[in-house]
């Protein structure tokens, strides 16, 4: 290995080539590419830092010094260029954005409209209301006794780590903010009338609202959202009455003729059962086995997961205070983010929640 030159004037010379293509950077993006060439793992000053190790003892440690001395100097210049550029661009956008609040608006009031989850939600509700089921609630701050346990879910089920479920302080309170809208499902079966009594059966219930999980927030997660359940609990329910459910939800939210199939699932709740997909709307299964027409939509696959469904387990219908012997149900869940990024197509689950308008007025009402 030749020795490398690392005196001083040559060191200097280095120092200076680095400051000068920093001062040069017109952009914050100019100023990475700058960075890269001067200070990234091949540039000259760096490769000179890792040969110091082949000079003769003597000069081992000036070479170090001066070395160490030229990159600091090099990376205190790139740091304030950095943030003179970065201010300067941000200056930029606050400028284009710029509105001017004493201008008179020349048009009329804009007229207020639900946000799309809202108008939604609204909209799932309406298609079950319809048939004659009953919209039920419960709060968001739930006993974890109606979380886990009554829905078969027990003291070590993964979902009960403090990775997945928000519980609050103090923990001996074991009280939770709901990781999904089935608990809303147990007080159903035992709830009461004004009177004490135990509600009759038949069950119809839809159970739309706020769920939280310990999710990162990005692009498809996000820690707060919104589900939609359903229960049924009657005489005879069979995985029939689920499927045609559900394909006449199917049907009012993305149109007559939109396919679904059940494929079979684990959850601990319903036995048996199974995850509902949709056939993809945009390829129709037309881009399966065909690398020629690919989609994005779907990966190729030809349909699309969009929720969970089954036979209601017994043991749940029991922790509801419900005959096993005599009756039988079936419940479902899906996602309404999930559904609202399906049927109008928003590509971001972080745009539903940072309050922009713009997102909105695009999805006015929830709007197809």
């Amino acid at each position: 290995m030749d020795t490398p030159d690392l005196t001083e004037a040559s060191v200097a010379a280095l120092v200076a080539a680095g400051v000068a293509a920093f001062e040069a950077a017109a952009t914050t993006a100019e100023l990475k590419a700058a960075r890269i060439a001067h200070l990234g793992d091949k540039a000259p000053l760096i490769l000179a830092n890792r040969a110091i190790g082949s000079l003769p003892g003597p000069e081992r440690k000036d070479a170090g010094q001066r070395v160490g001395a030229a990159r600091a100097e090099l990376n205190k210049v790139c740091e304030e260029r950095h943030q003179l550029l970065a201010d300067a661009e941000l200056h930029e956008r606050l400028l284009a954005e710029r509105v001017d609040v004493t201008e008179p608006d020349s048009y009329f009031p804009t007229v207020g409209e639900p946000h799309p989850i809202t108008a939604l939600m609204d909209e799932l509700a309406d298609v079950f209301v319809a048939m004659g089921w009953e919209i039920a609630e419960g709060p968001e701050l739930e006993a974890e006794w109606m979380n886990f346990d009554a829905l078969n879910m027990g003291p070590n089920h993964p979902a009960r780590a403090t990775s997945d479920t928000l519980f609050i302080d103090p923990i001996e309170n074991h009280l939770v903010l709901r990781t999904h809208t089935s608990p809303v499902q147990i007080r159903a079966m035992l709830s009461c009338d004004y009177t004490g009594r135990r509600r009759e059966l038949p069950i119809y219930v839809v159970c739309p609202g706020t769920t939280f999980r310990a999710d990162e927030f990005d692009a498809t997660h996000v820690p707060a959202f919104h589900q939609l359940e359903g229960l049924v609990v009657d005489k005879g329910i069979t995985l029939g009455h689920l499927k045609g459910t559900l394909d006449h939800l199917a049907a009012v939210m993305f149109g007559e003729g939109v396919r679904t199939r059940i494929r079979p699932s684990y959850f601990p709740f319903t036995e048996p059962s199974a995850e509902l997909d949709l056939e993809c709307f945009v390829c129709h299964g037309a881009s399966v086995g065909n690398p020629d027409a690919p989609c994005r939509t779907c990966n190729s696959e030809g349909w699309i997961e969009w929720g969970g469904c089954g036979v209601v387990n017994p043991r749940v219908l029991a922790a509801g205070g419900v005959d096993t012997e005599i009756y039988s149900g079936f419940a479902f869940g899906m996602g309404v983010e999930r559904t609202l990024m399906f049927r109008n197509g928003a590509a971001d689950m972080r745009d539903m929640v940072e309050g922009d308008i713009r997102f909105s007025q695009a999805l006015v009402g929830g709007a197809r």
